[in-house]
């Protein structure tokens, strides 16, 4: 789900997105009971699954300005720690899951990609709700997702290799076109076009919403089949994932001396995925069961970071030293 990019949203932009992370697991389930009881109807819909993720990273593109990517040079340290963290406790958390459940091939191959996608854009949403560094979330998930054509496939590849045979280079092709692509034009089009897009954030989020919830519901639709024998499995390797996410990125922050700010933001990074990509590349290179724990991660980590923000946002910040988002 597309979020403010900024870490000063206009009041607009804010209450749109506080509405939109608040009403965005509701209508992902919404789409997933639709997939489940109704899968001829949003059959098509599989076959523009990449399309919808397209529209969903050009909203991410629309969100971001050049200061965000300055932010990087002021803390380089702190970004690279962040997507660090990133890309080593979700896919070792993933792997170390499913030898723990020892799930079938797809499931395990799809539980991994999920855990080797890049950060999800909704964890800047939640950082922003949480009273976190909105600035470090936004410039760590635009850095993982920056860095994803590579590492997203290397990662799979390393990690997933053993369950089923993984595509690296059509993959890491995949990701430029259905990710970096659509960024970088929504990037060019906010530049050209600063005042149309500023008024039209409030509605970004929306359509984010509405893409991943359209590829929720193609991605259950498609594997409505086995969804009764494999849900609770897979929603329980999705409950561990996302929890384990969330909390060692916490107590790593913690450990590496970082405010209580930085905290807040470095945790809803590791813990929230790109669900949406994660499915895309399911769908698309292994098999439609292979993409139903990116659907259920992409309601689940919305509904636990909602929690997260709602908790962490009545907690005081008390570290004089905070950075401030």
């Amino acid at each position: 789900m597309s979020a403010p990019a900024t870490s000063t949203p206009s009041p607009s932009t804010d209450r749109a997105a506080r509405l939109a992370v608040t009403v965005f697991p509701i209508l992902v389930i919404v789409a997933g009971i639709i997939g489940f009881t109704l899968p001829t109807v949003v059959a098509p819909l599989g076959q523009i699954i990449p399309w919808l993720l397209g529209v969903v990273m050009f909203g991410m593109g629309l969100t971001l300005t050049l200061p965000d990517f300055t932010r990087i040079a002021k803390r380089p340290w702190m970004i690279l720690i962040g997507v660090v963290l990133q890309y080593l406790i979700m896919p070792l958390a993933a792997w170390i899951i499913v030898l723990v459940l020892q799930l079938p091939a797809e499931l395990a191959a799809g539980v991994i990609l999920v855990g080797c996608a890049p950060g999800g854009t909704a964890s800047n949403v939640v950082a922003y709700l949480s009273r976190g560094d909105t600035a470090l979330s936004v410039t760590v998930t635009t850095c993982s997702t920056l860095l994803a054509p590579i590492l997203t496939p290397l990662l799979t590849l390393w990690l997933a290799g053993q369950f089923l045979s993984v595509p690296f280079t059509s993959m890491m092709v995949s990701i430029l076109q259905t990710v970096l692509l659509p960024v970088v034009a929504g990037l060019i089009v906010r530049l050209l076009l600063r005042r149309l897009v500023e008024r039209a954030q409030p509605l970004l989020p929306w359509v984010s919403t509405t893409a991943i919830a359209l590829i929720v519901a193609a991605v259950v639709g498609a594997s409505s089949d086995r969804i009764v024998e494999a849900g609770l499995l897979v929603f329980l390797a999705v409950f561990l994932h996302n929890g384990f996410g969330l909390l060692l990125g916490y107590l790593s922050a913690i450990a590496l001396r970082m405010s209580q700010r930085e905290r807040r933001a470095i945790a809803v990074e590791v813990g929230m995925q790109n669900s949406g990509l994660a499915a895309s590349l399911a769908a698309t290179y292994f098999s439609p069961l292979a993409a139903l724990p990116a659907a259920v991660f992409s309601v689940w980590h919305n509904l636990s970071g909602a929690i997260f923000a709602m908790v962490m946002g009545r907690r005081p910040i008390t570290d004089e030293g905070g950075s401030h988002s």
